[in-house]
């Protein structure tokens, strides 16, 4: 037979703490613990090959992972360290073939062309791709490569063995060869879609991959599951674009920050973040919402619509006049979200909205000559205003699922 893929997708195995391990060669074959930052009670964002073999995941604290892994070893995440390797892997795999599209900071895809799809040639592309990277980068970063003929099932072959796996899918061995998967170990189902999935009498992979796609697409309430469930099967499925809708950024507040006061000025920081953001990256926002929550769940919002504008100071004082709206009590988080976001030069203003848009217009050029202060002489060279009381490492760029920040990002 005849065997073709059209998709390469690799996934960097165990990424953060793999950095970490390239950065420091003395905990390379320790097991190894990231932070999601430097402090007592911060859980993991990330654990080595080693340390998750003894249970240590995303989310365990210190002292249980301690319990788990004794010898465990635990360094912050350092999110401009690990863009930085990221760009060392594309380029590695560029050596090799072509990266399509990247999905995290862990995670891409290529499409194979030609002879490169026949199965025999695309698992030695797979190859090549793994020892470029230990070649290239370090021989800390491994990599687990996936082929078929979907992104779907591409993504869930490099998913079959980690580390270092390289593996194909196609229609002809399937179900069966994910058939002792979970549901929920398919990417694109959560749990509370395995939950949903279960009570409409969908228990496993094998119900899952028999199911009639008119049924999945009631199940799901979109036409997401109908075609989730086809390209599961290796059927061609063209998901429409996604067209960026807002920019917002969220803090955990550290101890120093959890007063009311510390609080809106992290919330000031966020904004100010966010606004650069726009500036940079050519959009207007047209909606401001802010929100909190309290240690016990409760969460406080406030939004609202505002003219298309890019301008830090009028942001401030908008967040300024719902900040007085929120509850504030036992504070734990802080989130800030520019929405309606529509390009430069499609805003077409308010001929009798005065002052406003001739205020902004004046102070443009400040807002970004301050940014590139702060992008020539470092962070927080040039602010608005009083600074939150506790510094936190990365306000405003982190690395996200779906966002890598840029280095503009560690400069703002």
């Amino acid at each position: 037979m005849d065997l073709h893929v059209s998709t390469l997708f690799f996934d960097m195995n165990s990424f953060y703490a793999s950095v970490a391990q390239a950065e420091e060669p003395a905990l390379m074959g320790r097991p190894v613990g990231v932070l999601t930052t430097d402090a007592p009670n911060a859980g993991c964002i990330a654990a080595s090959i080693d340390a998750k073999r003894l249970g240590v995941g995303m989310g365990t604290r210190q002292d249980e992972a301690r319990r788990l892994c004794p010898g465990i070893v635990f360094r912050p995440v350092r999110h401009d360290v690990c863009v930085r390797y990221h760009h060392a892997i594309l380029a590695a795999v560029e050596t090799v073939v072509p990266v399509h599209r990247i999905w995290s900071i862990d995670e891409c895809s290529c499409l194979l062309t030609g002879s490169e799809q026949r199965l025999d040639r695309a698992l030695a592309i797979g190859r090549a791709l793994q020892q470029a990277v230990l070649d290239r980068v370090h021989p800390a970063l491994r990599c687990s490569v996936g082929l078929g003929p979907t992104r779907l099932l591409a993504k869930v072959a490099a998913g079959l063995e980690k580390p270092g796996g390289l593996h194909w899918l196609l229609p002809h061995v399937l179900p069966d060869r994910i058939a002792h998967l979970a549901l929920d170990d398919l990417p694109g189902i959560s749990r509370r879609m395995k939950l949903r999935l279960e009570a409409a009498g969908i228990p496993d992979v094998r119900a899952l991959f028999a199911l009639d796609p008119k049924r999945a697409r009631a199940i799901w309430h979109s036409v997401t599951g109908e075609r989730f469930l086809r390209e599961l099967r290796g059927e061609t499925v063209i998901w429409p674009e996604t067209r960026r809708g807002m920019i917002g950024h969220g803090q955990v507040l550290t101890a120093g920050n959890k007063t009311p006061e510390g609080a809106r000025l992290v919330a000031r920081r966020l904004l100010v973040k966010a606004a650069a953001r726009l500036r940079r990256e050519g959009f207007l926002a047209r909606s401001l919402h802010v929100s909190v929550r309290s240690e016990d769940g409760a969460s406080s919002a406030q939004e609202g619509q505002i003219r298309a504008t890019q301008d830090t100071f009028f942001l401030l004082q908008t967040l300024d006049r719902y900040w007085s709206g929120l509850r504030l009590r036992r504070l734990r988080s802080v989130n800030v979200m520019l929405g309606g976001l529509i390009a430069e030069g499609q805003v077409t203003d308010d001929l009798f909205e005065s002052p406003g848009p001739a205020a902004e217009a004046g102070r443009a050029g400040l807002c970004r000559a301050i940014d590139a202060l702060n992008q020539r002489f470092g962070q927080d060279t040039v602010h608005f205003g009083s600074l939150p009381p506790h510094r936190v490492p990365y306000t405003g760029a982190k690395i996200a699922f779906g966002r890598i920040p840029v280095a503009e990002d560690f400069l703002e």
